[in-house]
């Protein structure tokens, strides 16, 4: 087997791509994050592709301090390519802060590197990968109106973000970041907002946009307005935007949230597949 690293982005996809677009809806936080690196929006990007003569057998993307990202190709070979990628990780001295991808290859890292190692595993997240294709006719909608989040909206929208990282345990983002990535947002028209008699409720973003699809993210109600609907109403009308420039949508939801699952099923998205993010631990 070969670990072949890549420092060109272009390269790396002229591999991976034609693997990873045959599952986009699986596979678009890896697809969406290598549109955002040949964009050139992360520095020193970790790509590798390992294969056996002509045949792929894994993917590997990182952008750290990002989770590394596995693809498996080979599925027959999984345990055997996986032992061999921590060998090759720990022999380049690549730092691994965590993994994300499919649960049971997550889970299969985890194990194998927590053995080579002596790392201690930690989940950080259990997700639920979510696609859809049309929003349910039928769903009620509650009162209100979306629109696009805009300069103004900026300290509400900064303040919304640490909450979010607060509700879903997620590693603390510093003010001064978080000051940075919303006003990308805002420069991009990515943040939706639910707004009711002029009181701004709920939001969502667009994210890692593709040719074909899009990712609905940060999807999130302050406590105060929670259990009127309007999360529902804001991903039903956002996402029903987005279809019109994108062939279908996909989220990660939190697997121990069984309202928000819930939410998202009403809403017409499809449950296609487990997804777990696991960190290391010295």
């Amino acid at each position: 087997m070969e670990f072949v690293q890549y420092e060109n982005a272009e390269q790396f996809a002229k591999v991976a791509e034609p693997i990873i677009v045959k599952n986009e809806d699986v596979f678009s936080l890896f697809y969406g994050i290598l549109q955002a690196i040949k964009a050139g929006k992360y520095e020193n990007p970790f790509m590798v592709v390992v294969a056996d003569g002509e045949d792929v057998l894994a993917l590997l993307q990182m952008t750290p301090p990002h989770p590394l990202n596995l693809v498996i190709v080979n599925e027959n070979r999984a345990d055997e390519v996986i032992d061999f990628i921590i060998q090759e990780l720990r022999g380049n001295r690549i730092t691994v802060p965590s993994v994300i991808s499919l649960k049971k290859w997550a889970l299969s890292f985890a194990k194998t590197w927590e053995d080579q190692t002596g790392e201690t595993q930690k989940l950080l997240m259990d997700q639920g990968l979510y696609r859809l294709d049309e929003v349910e006719e039928t769903l009620e909608m509650s009162p209100g109106s979306w629109r696009f989040a805009t300069d103004i909206d900026a300290p509400l929208i900064e303040k919304w973000f640490a909450l979010f990282e607060e509700d879903t345990n997620l590693d603390r983002t510093s003010t001064e970041i978080i000051k940075e990535k919303v006003a990308a947002f805002l420069d991009s028209w990515e943040v939706f907002l639910w707004e009711v008699e002029g009181k701004v409720v709920s939001m969502m973003k667009k994210s890692r946009p593709t040719k074909n699809s899009v990712t609905v993210s940060l999807v999130f109600t302050p406590k105060e307005e929670r259990k009127k609907g309007y999360a529902r109403t804001m991903v039903a009308q956002g996402s029903q935007e987005l279809l019109k420039d994108y062939e279908f949508c996909v989220l990660y939801t939190d697997m121990m949230n069984p309202t928000s699952n819930k939410i998202y099923k009403e809403i017409g998205y499809k449950h296609i597949a487990d997804s777990i993010h696991i960190g290391f631990e010295k």
